[in-house]
């Protein structure tokens, strides 16, 4: 194929023609090893006011994924069009290597490939160019892989056992493939203590069952022990992504393991006790488990009673693989030294700016009488008649100490007034300072609710540790496809292990100082949940909570500070830790008689919403803010932006261009007007420009007498679409399946009105650049 003719062709072309073929003549399987348009990341999604959007320019979307036939990743091919050199793709394709942490990366145009080797040594070059006809092997490629991995040859059947694929061709992400690769790794490699830190959200429980499920395809964990503490957990577990392991696996019941199953799920309370005949797990041999996996081992560490220490101890040649979002560190306790340095690390920050996990927007809101502090009068007495101690009572105070009745009116009117104005059917969680804040609360959200929660008694619900009607409900709560209950007032219940996707709405009137409470708590709003439409959750903070976000430990790598000495090699008991609770108890705060006042009126001091920033951190920023930046970024003045619109056959292409960018133009224009066009919006945001609305730029085309020169029938299509684009915008109008609505229709079929009003395709749509010409003929003279 000549040159000329080669640069004519699609990157698609380039690839069909080109590029795979190369690929499959150098032995490679079309079917199992070779993957196109491999969707790494989606993308973050963007959140201003109560919209958001997917910012697509940021989503990683690699062309070829290269795999070793067990499923395991071992290539990237990045492609471009012919008019681009061979290594144009190559800064791309080193990108998503060091995503997939693989060692060959390829760019080609269809000419001939680049190559980039890791594993290349002083006597070959890192980078080098050659032929179509000299592609790697699979082989060449995954002697690399293991040179990389450093994988031995005696590793070589556990690290390539395949993945389960379920009957929905569910896989796992970039991400958790990483997670199970490096776990399944450090096994082979003999090492029998791991940590895997995954933010919530992320899906641990599936990278778990995946990682099980190759240890025991393998041979490598023949029986297996799941530890959870809570029944929620397990249950969730069992019937949700453990279940492909059948009829193998069982729930510890009885306070008896059934040597029959070998894949175990158990609470810690099920094996054990405080009597020698409640430890089940000793009626069976300490060598009979080959894996033990501790779900939440953040919590389980810090039990006073440290029961799955003692079952880990007892089998404590099984490999122990303990699994967490929010690895504890402090001073007496560790999951580092005792699981070992993470394995493997996946972030909330990393998620959020990969697009699998929802961003928040806070609402920091201050109350008078918790900034300000409240002194009694003298002699002021509480709502039993006692005298209160003359002192300054402070937002700690608040619902610990002292409860301030129309402080909590305040908290749940302010609450509901956020959910009638967005959707008042959003699922809520309020966590509050203990159960008697959480149930005050329930009855102050039943009166700001009205008749929402008239006309369903289970609209909000308190669901603690000592409310058997409330924890009946959690299945519910949790439930996407049950609409009731909607909000639930808690206090440590539902900090973790409760999969709440559809949660949309996190309320803080709790202090916390546990920087493990606050990560989990956070937690329960991360899951996106596109079927349900919720891309992303808001935090409102009445208790100063959030400034944990600007706390360089919220998302950083933790400090080991708790060194064990040789006579204390497992984890030492947390009895003063804030962030553990039994599933069946929630206590009040112990030891403090509460001062109850109903007459001290309170009111809001100071609100602000702050939105997650591009960087990270927390910002001040409208959705019109965000969208002025991003239009400059692509166009650095009004006049780039005119050129580049005047000279755009389809505005469709330019309007698009800005929603990879995050920008949605139906929301922007919910925020400055819906009559404005789109072109106008643009300008008016990003440059200041005064905006027409639509219908004032189809006046002034009518003012033209522009359409004179056409036929009768093609001025009445052409009117016709003018009114379309008054109505709904320039998108319409360039869309040929609108000529099948009225009232084209009564003009004629699509194709009589392109073929015989306008003679022909290309004639049609000369007439609507130079009818778009019209419509932005003011800005063209400006």
């Amino acid at each position: 194929m000549e040159k000329k003719e080669k640069q004519l062709l699609s990157e698609t072309d380039i690839c069909d023609l080109f590029i795979t073929p190369a690929i499959e003549a150098a032995k490679w399987d079309r079917f199992r090893q070779i993957r196109r348009e491999v969707t790494l990341t989606p993308g973050p999604v963007v959140v201003r006011g109560n919209l958001s959007s997917r910012n697509k320019k940021l989503r990683k979307f690699a062309d070829y994924v290269l795999y070793w036939q067990s499923g395991v990743p071992i290539a990237i091919v990045e492609a471009k069009d012919n008019k681009h050199g061979v290594s144009d793709g190559m800064q791309q394709a080193l990108g998503y290597a060091e995503i997939l942490d693989v060692p060959s990366a390829f760019s080609s145009n269809g000419d001939a490939f680049a190559s980039h080797d890791k594993t290349a040594t002083s006597e070959t070059p890192i980078e080098s160019e050659f032929g179509l006809k000299s592609f790697p092997s699979p082989e060449e490629l995954w002697r690399r892989y293991k040179i990389h991995r450093n994988i031995k040859p005696d590793e070589v059947p556990v690290v390539t056992q395949p993945y389960h694929i379920d009957a929905g061709g569910k896989e796992p992400r970039y991400y958790q493939v990483e997670a199970i690769n490096r776990v399944t790794e450090a096994v082979a490699k003999g090492q029998n203590r791991l940590l895997l830190v995954m933010a919530t959200g992320t899906g641990k429980t599936y990278t778990t069952f995946q990682i099980i499920w190759r240890l025991w395809k393998s041979g490598q964990a023949k029986r297996v022990l799941y530890l959870a503490d809570r029944n929620i957990l397990v249950d969730q577990t069992l019937v949700n992504d453990f279940k492909p392991f059948g009829t193998v696996m069982a729930k510890v019941g009885d306070r008896k393991i059934d040597p029959a199953y070998e894949i175990h799920l158990a609470l810690y309370q099920a094996l054990t006790g405080p009597n020698p005949s409640d430890k089940a797990f000793k009626s069976v041999s300490p060598d009979f488990f080959d894996l033990i996996v501790v779900d939440e081992c953040h919590r389980g560490s810090a039990d006073d009673d440290a029961a799955w220490r003692e079952i880990l101890e007892y089998f404590s040649s099984a490999i122990q693989l303990g699994m967490t979002a929010t690895p504890k560190e402090t001073t007496e306790i560790s999951n580092a030294k005792y699981f070992g340095e993470t394995v493997y690390k996946y972030s909330l920050k990393q998620g959020i700016e990969d697009g699998f996990l929802a961003p928040y927007k806070v609402i920091r809101i201050d109350i008078d009488r918790d900034i300000d502090g409240w002194t009694p009068p003298p002699g002021m007495t509480d709502d039993l008649g006692e005298e209160i101690e003359r002192r300054e009572y402070n937002q700690r105070d608040m619902d610990r100490i002292l409860v301030l009745n129309k402080r909590t009116k305040l908290v749940a009117d302010r609450v509901m007034k956020f959910l009638r104005a967005t959707d008042p059917m959003s699922k809520t969680i309020i966590f509050c300072e203990d159960v008697d804040h959480a149930e005050r609360m329930r009855k102050a959200i039943v009166n700001a609710a009205g008749d929402l929660a008239r006309d369903n008694s289970k609209y909000v619900m308190r669901i603690t540790g000592d409310s058997t009607e409330g924890k009946a409900e959690l299945d519910r709560f949790i439930d996407p496809e049950e609409p009731y209950p909607v909000i639930a007032t808690t206090s440590q219940l539902l900090t973790t292990g409760v999969d709440a996707k559809t949660c949309k709405l996190i309320v803080l009137d709790r202090t916390i100082n546990s920087m493990t409470m606050f990560k989990q708590i956070i937690g329960r709003g991360t899951r996106i949940d596109e079927e349900n439409n919720k891309y992303f959750f808001t935090i409102m903070d009445f208790k100063k909570a959030t400034e944990l976000f600007r706390d360089p430990d919220f998302d950083g790598d933790p400090v080991v500070i708790y060194e064990p000495t040789p006579d204390d090699p497992i984890l030492p008991p947390d009895p003063d830790s804030e962030d553990d609770e039994n599933e069946d108890e929630e206590e009040d705060v112990q030891g403090v008689k509460k001062i109850r006042v109903s007459g001290v009126d309170v009111k809001i001091k100071a609100e602000r919403i702050e939105f997650l920033g591009p960087d990270g951190k927390l910002v001040t920023e409208s959705y019109k803010e965000f969208a002025r930046k991003q239009i400059k970024s692509e166009y650095r003045s009004l006049n780039d932006f005119i050129r580049k619109w005047n000279n755009s056959d389809r505005k469709q292409v330019i309007i698009d261009e800005l929603e990879e960018h995050g920008i949605i133009l139906a929301n922007l224009a919910e925020e400055v007007g819906r009559e404005i066009g789109d072109f106008d919006l643009l300008c008016h945001v990003a440059y200041d420009q005064p905006p027409l609305t639509r219908k004032e730029r189809a006046t002034n085309v009518k003012k033209r007498n522009y359409f004179a020169k056409y036929k009768d029938s093609a001025r009445a299509v052409l009117e016709a679409l003018l009114d379309k684009y008054a109505d709904e915008g320039v998108s319409t109008i360039e869309q040929a399946k609108i000529l099948r609505l009225r009232p084209f229709s009564e003009i004629g079929t699509p194709t009589e009105i392109i073929n015989g009003v306008f003679g022909g395709k290309a004639d049609y749509e000369k007439a609507i650049r130079e009818l778009e010409n019209q419509i932005y003929k003011r800005a063209t003279n400006e």
